[in-house]
């Protein structure tokens, strides 16, 4: 049972419920009990990709006719509910489903949908987006990495690094400059199918604080030819629009990944207080406790009714830069917050691993820096006032 007493909001229907009960219990027995070698091995299990292909998980929101799930952002939205509920928040499925696979279906043409979609929706590939690289983060107008044209090939050359998936995926959409003189004007989205090309090499999957079920990796690129209809859109120049349009989507999932997280410690942290005893009594018959959870419970309240409104207004095709970034801001600040808290009433061990509000610290931290800072969320919206 959740710790907020929030209503389910409309569009989570019948169906929906269904699928959330069928996720719930994928979680819980192809996730949950290999997840610490998942931690150890920095990396979910290849084969996870090919199960949850198997049970209707991937490309969900993709349309049936591209093997698809033929579902909505909402199923999106109960993925990655159940992914923080059920501690698989290292699994990049969520930047596999409702990123990487949406710039083909909203920009590729119908052969590229034809053909990576379906394949995508299997999990026979597996899929990453590169935009960081060693000296460009949230700035990508000053990409590096860059894609000559070569007759009927891009030839491209350049290293990336911080890539979700990077130690897995075999498709990556590459951002790279196809005319290094026009800015972000000159910026293209190319993809890789990295088991067909050579000149791809992986790097090391990083050691991260957080996260570390998954294969973050540096990714480079050494003359890597690709023929040039692995270009996403009809024209060069048009991956910057084309990143700035799927920012809002991108954000509104860190913000949903969030929430869940804020759920789950609430739920442990109210559980520990009730058993853990000090002076005589319960952790939760001290006045400390109750204020700190009485605090913690309604921001995450707030935050909750704000999500479901955020993907409610997704769902109408309503949602903007700037409500995206409010939220994406808001919620991962009070997640950081919120478990910071719930740890300090677990006393010395919450500074343990093995127990989850450890984990869900480290987990967290990194929500406020990918996706775009948080300071930069904050530029984008004072630009609305």
């Amino acid at each position: 049972m959740s710790a907020l007493q929030v209503e389910q909001p409309a569009w989570m229907d019948e169906d929906l419920r269904i699928f959330d009960d069928g996720v719930a219990k994928f979680m819980e027995r192809e996730v949950a009990p290999n997840y610490e070698r998942y931690i150890a091995q920095h990396g979910v299990d290849r084969q996870l990709w090919n199960k949850a292909g198997e049970m209707g998980l991937l490309c969900v929101s993709i349309p049936a006719e591209y093997g698809g799930g033929g579902g909505s952002f909402a199923h999106e939205a109960v993925i990655m509910d159940q992914l923080g509920r059920k501690a698989g928040d290292g699994w990049g499925i969520s930047l596999h489903n409702a990123i990487v696979a949406h710039y083909i279906l909203n920009y590729g043409s119908e052969g590229q949908k034809q053909k990576w979609l379906p394949k995508l929706a299997s999990g026979e590939l597996v899929s990453a987006i590169a935009m960081t690289e060693p000296g460009t983060g949230s700035d990508l107008q000053n990409v590096k990495t860059n894609a000559r044209r070569d007759g009927n090939h891009y030839v491209i050359n350049g290293s990336k690094t911080f890539i979700t998936n990077g130690g897995t995926a075999n498709l990556v959409v590459v951002v790279a400059k196809t005319d290094p003189t026009k800015g972000a004007k000159g910026i293209s989205l190319i993809v890789v199918e990295t088991d067909e090309v050579e000149g791809f090499r992986r790097g090391r999957v990083l050691d991260k604080m957080g996260q570390k079920a998954n294969d973050t990796a540096e990714l480079f690129f050494d003359d890597v030819r690709v023929p040039t209809s692995n270009l996403i859109g009809p024209d060069e120049g048009m991956g910057f629009i084309q990143l700035m349009q799927q920012l809002p989507q991108e954000r509104l999932i860190i913000a949903c990944q969030g929430m869940a997280v804020i759920e789950r410690a609430l739920e442990v942290t109210a559980a520990y207080v009730k058993e853990r005893k000090a002076f005589g009594k319960a952790l939760i018959d001290f006045q400390n406790t109750q204020f700190k959870l009485a605090e913690a419970k309604t921001q995450a309240t707030v935050a909750r009714v704000f999500v479901n409104h955020c993907v409610d207004i997704h769902l109408q095709g309503k949602l903007d830069a700037t409500m995206a970034s409010m939220a994406k801001m808001w919620v991962t600040d009070t997640q950081c917050k919120i478990v910071d808290e719930c740890l300090q009433l677990f006393g010395g061990y919450g500074y343990m691993n093995e127990y989850p509000i450890a984990r869900m610290y480290a987990d967290s931290r990194v929500q406020r820096i990918y996706g775009g800072t948080n300071e930069i969320m904050k530029l984008l919206i004072a630009r609305s006032l």
